[in-house]
């Protein structure tokens, strides 16, 4: 009766989100290292398989480890990818994607009722924000990593794969243009597109 019990009440709380069927593994050899490797992978019932990969991947100055605002780390963990966006036109992703231009905007400002959020405006009233567009060729292609979906401020903004200008990012996740683009084209929502980050990954974890 009690397992019965504890069954009935796990029900009650709403059936789990669908598992990922898209993964994106990013490895670092070390928590301070400011390179690692990212292998993208497919789920076909209960195999993964690689899809791309392993390339080399930038990450934060400060390599890896518990997001902040204002320290160059990349946050450790899994999270959803959401809002992809570029300077270039949609690659083909099935992604919700716009076309930065210079009215485009991250907000990152902690005071600011639009924290973490994108904005499109010609100005933004914002004492720390960064343009899309202006930011140069690292957004001709890139991606959310939602990592702070409640917008908590002080646990850092505006953290994205996209492409790389060969140094340690701001925090971010950077990949060649080529392989962000194919990325990009390989995305689909109805996936469930998640990408894990930390020390020592294998792989994707193992499934029912």
């Amino acid at each position: 009766m009690a397992v019965l019990a504890a069954t009935a009440l796990a029900g009650s709380a709403g059936a789990e989100p669908p598992a990922p069927r898209q993964l994106i593994v990013v490895s670092s050899p070390a928590a301070d290292s400011p390179v690692a490797t990212l292998t993208a992978y497919q789920r076909d019932g209960a195999q993964w398989r690689e899809v791309l990969g392993p390339v080399r991947a930038d990450l934060g100055e400060l390599g890896v480890g518990a997001p902040q605002d204002d320290v160059f780390r990349t946050p450790v963990g899994t999270f959803p990818l959401g809002q992809a966006f570029g300077r270039e036109p949609n690659p083909g992703t099935r992604m919700p994607y716009f076309q930065a231009t210079d009215e485009d905007w991250w907000d990152e400002d902690v005071d600011s009722p639009t924290y973490n959020t994108h904005v499109h405006a010609p100005e933004i009233d914002s004492d720390d924000a960064e343009n899309l567009y202006d930011s140069g060729g690292i957004y001709d292609y890139a991606v959310l990593i939602d990592h702070n979906p409640e917008r908590i401020p002080g646990r850092s903004a505006g953290i994205f794969l996209h492409v790389s200008d060969g140094e340690p990012t701001w925090g971010c996740v950077a990949i060649a243009r080529d392989e962000m683009r194919s990325v990009l084209e390989w995305l689909d929502p109805a996936a469930q597109p998640e990408i894990t980050i930390g020390v020592g990954l294998t792989g994707p974890p193992p499934t029912a």
